[in-house]
């Protein structure tokens, strides 16, 4: 049993990355699906697949890598928002990773976003974790 989901879908992606895996393999949850989609959007990862065969489902992830020198276009997957401590931001206080160049996963009221976005809609709320 784990105790946090989401670090746990983070940690599999992460290690997939840095072992140099193709396809990666993570228990299904509703939020999952909105992370996943978010990195499909955002250029992270080649493609996904929701598969529903099991009694929770999985989701089969393509990992991305640079086609010249073989590194993972993932460079860094971070939890932020933890079970025993969360971090919620306002819409003003949003982060900025790596000063634009990544991104901060934000889950507000709205839904799971990015935080360019949800400044650009003006809203906050917890920052679940930080990719570039």
């Amino acid at each position: 049993m784990f105790t946090d989901p989401i670090a746990d879908y983070l940690t599999r992606i992460r290690n997939a990355s840095r072992a140099g895996h193709r396809v990666v393999e993570v228990p299904a949850s509703n939020l999952k699906k909105e992370i996943t989609k978010i990195l499909f959007d955002q250029g992270y990862i080649l493609s996904y697949k929701f598969e529903d065969d099991q009694a929770q489902g999985s989701i089969k992830i393509a990992l991305k890598y640079d086609k010249m020198t073989k590194e993972p276009v993932i460079r860094k997957i971070q939890r932020i928002s933890k079970p025993g401590l969360r971090k919620y931001s306002g819409s003003e206080e949003l982060p900025r990773v790596l000063n634009g160049l990544g991104i901060a996963i934000v889950s507000t009221s709205h839904g799971v976003m990015t935080s360019k976005q949800a400044k650009k809609e003006k809203v906050g709320g917890e920052v679940l974790c930080y990719v570039y």
